[in-house]
């Protein structure tokens, strides 16, 4: 075993840990990062016209995790028998460096303030009593003025295009109206409407509600970030999701962060690393650095270090947790512990407007963060009393530009033939003359969906597989129907010759073998109280304080809104908080 040493190691090359890695070594401290997957580098890979395959990215999954090595296991309910998640479906984690950040689409919300306290506005509003039983509803522990810094500061990193509503408490622009308000614009101004854009905003203001264009990490325009790193006006081609971004206006680690961060001399990264656990000392109550396997030596290393931060994706954070005695694992039969609790996800559907023919949609035609939504149904902003349920929904038209493949699995509705000469006709109908409007919500908490260790599979490395116990609960089914309901004024605002309401179906479980959204969240949440939460409000493990945890692993509850923004926020609150505080007096952090 080889036997390497810094001052920091940080796990996973994603938006995460690359956030981190550059605030540690502007800090002084030499950091290593550890990536699982190849390096990826945006001049090589991404060139045009190779990164604009359809069939290399979206149908061989290029740039996302080989499940042949390690992957989860997935049951819908305890007392189920798991089984491994084998092909790329429901979900699609990133692998190599940049992760799930070098193929996201690009959408970067801010956190609503109402979410970030879910549980104590729920309760103020509508009573204790209003909480189902068997829901965890929990608070984040951190308020929106306290992250709002650190949104800021990330949409300059990112490049985030977008038209604000407020900035320091006056209305400047035609922004989102339940938007909070903000300390500065968006770097960048809106990207432009697609045509179904254009449609749904008037269509939705037709209707009584308030559209706005959504918040893109896609640059309207040539731009030079705070570390001097430059992207490009993002032309519409529609490769965004899926693939990385050869015009460099898609902000990703691979062009916003690491082309500085690799000139550092602090800095080293190594990939092909796949970290077996987090080391600890005797008294398990601090980690002394980490053990990888190289996997092209085939050989164990460790590498020692004062400070490790695991910044890789939701579920590997808690998996490395687990596997390394961090943090009591959750019984959810005892409705005991903290690893693994609160796992959550987020509902997605789509639903879908035929227009006349002569109205031409041009799906081909897109970005991955632009278009225009509606927060009429999210988060607080609607009474919930009369429906009984938590949470809600931003209802969006997000044409990302739909590829040839992509086409061919839509068809032409519900109805329509699915072979044939009927098919082919519904199908160039459809591709021609249609758009889809997406709810794409929240998920609530709940005792029963958790993630553990697996009995009984294990990855090719021997460890055990991360098991999922994960199924669509009443609440967030009823909360997913009552606002796809309210999505037919817009229907019909739209002239639409025909339409279809996607909604999820009572009694119907979790499907893995559909895509439906990589944001999943929870297993390792932030919080004020180690009863029910593994990491505190600064992101700092409760059990072993020089371990921090960076990642959507830390919401409480699946939000509405994509969850980067939030993601981005967090890391750099957390880094802030361990340059000011924590490299001062290390130890654990407390509420000032």
């Amino acid at each position: 075993m080889t036997t390497k040493n810094a001052d920091a190691i940080v796990v996973g090359a994603g938006w995460a840990g690359s956030i981190l890695a550059k605030e540690l070594t502007e800090a002084g401290l030499k950091v290593v990062m550890l990536e699982r997957g190849p390096d990826r580098a945006t001049a090589v890979e991404g060139a045009y016209p190779d990164s604009i395959d359809e069939l290399r990215g979206a149908i061989r999954h290029r740039l996302f995790q080989d499940l042949s090595r390690t992957t989860v296991t997935i049951r819908n309910k305890i007392g189920q028998t798991a089984l491994p998640y084998r092909q790329l479906s429901a979900f699609l984690p990133g692998e190599g460096v940049g992760g799930a950040g070098l193929h996201w689409s690009g959408v970067h919300f801010r956190a609503a303030p109402d979410d970030l306290a879910l549980r104590s506005n729920v309760i103020a509003r509508y009573g204790q009593k209003f909480i189902p039983e068997g829901m965890n509803l929990q608070d984040y522990g951190v308020t929106y003025d306290e992250l709002e810094p650190f949104f800021d500061k990330a949409e300059k990193v990112f490049g985030t295009s977008g038209e604000a509503y407020k900035i320091n408490g006056k209305v400047v622009g035609n922004g989102n109206v339940f938007a909070p308000s903000r300390s500065d614009d968006f770097p960048l101004p809106p990207l432009k409407d697609v045509y179904t854009a254009n449609l749904f905003r008037k269509a939705a203001s037709d209707a009584g509600y308030h559209p706005y264009s959504l918040p893109a990490a896609n640059a309207s325009r040539q731009y030079t970030n705070p570390y001097g790193a430059q992207m490009g006006p993002c032309n519409f081609c529609g490769y965004c999701s899926g693939y990385d971004c050869y015009m460099y206006s898609k902000a990703s680690p691979n062009v916003n962060i690491l082309p500085v961060l690799r000139k550092d001399p602090n800095f080293t990264l190594i990939t092909r690393a796949h970290v077996m656990r987090v080391d600890l000392d005797s008294t398990k109550t601090r980690a002394t650095g980490v053990t990888y396997l190289d996997l092209d030596s085939n050989k164990e290393v460790t590498i020692t270090a004062d400070l490790v931060v695991l910044g890789a994706f939701q579920f590997h954070n808690v998996h490395l947790m687990l596997l390394s005695g961090i943090g009591k694992p959750y019984d959810a039969q005892k409705n005991e512990g903290v690893v693994g609790r609160n796992f959550v996800y987020q509902t997605i559907t789509t639903s879908r407007a035929w227009l006349p023919e002569n109205q031409f949609t041009n799906q081909f035609i897109g970005t991955g963060g632009g278009g225009v939504a509606i927060d009429d149904f999210n988060s607080m902003n609607f009474d919930h009393g009369p429906h009984g349920f938590v949470g809600g929904s931003p209802v969006w038209v997000n044409q990302a530009g739909v590829k040839p493949i992509a086409a061919s699995t839509i068809g032409g509705g519900k109805d329509a033939p699915r072979w044939g000469a009927g098919y082919k006709k519904a199908l160039v109908e459809t591709y021609r003359h249609a758009m889809a409007i997406d709810a794409h919500g929240s998920n609530m908490a709940y005792r029963d969906v958790f993630l553990d260790l697996d009995p009984t599979w294990k990855n090719t490395y021997g460890q055990p597989l991360l098991r999922m116990t994960f199924d669509w609960q009443d609440n967030d089914i009823r909360m997913n129907r009552y606002v796809v309901s309210q999505i037919e004024p817009i229907m019909k605002a739209l002239g639409a010759t025909k339409y279809e309401l996607g909604m999820l179906e009572p009694g119907k479980p979790f499907d893995t073998r559909l895509y439906q959204t990589t944001h999943l969240g929870g297993g390792a949440v932030m919080g004020d109280d180690p009863n029910t939460s593994a990491i505190n409000r600064y992101l700092q493990s409760w059990d072993v304080p020089n371990v921090f945890v960076i990642g959507s692993n830390a919401f409480p509850q699946g939000m509405g809104y994509n969850p980067t923004g939030m993601v981005a926020a967090l890391a750099y609150w957390s880094a802030h908080h361990i340059r000011t505080t924590y490299l001062k007096s290390p130890g654990p952090l407390v509420r000032v």
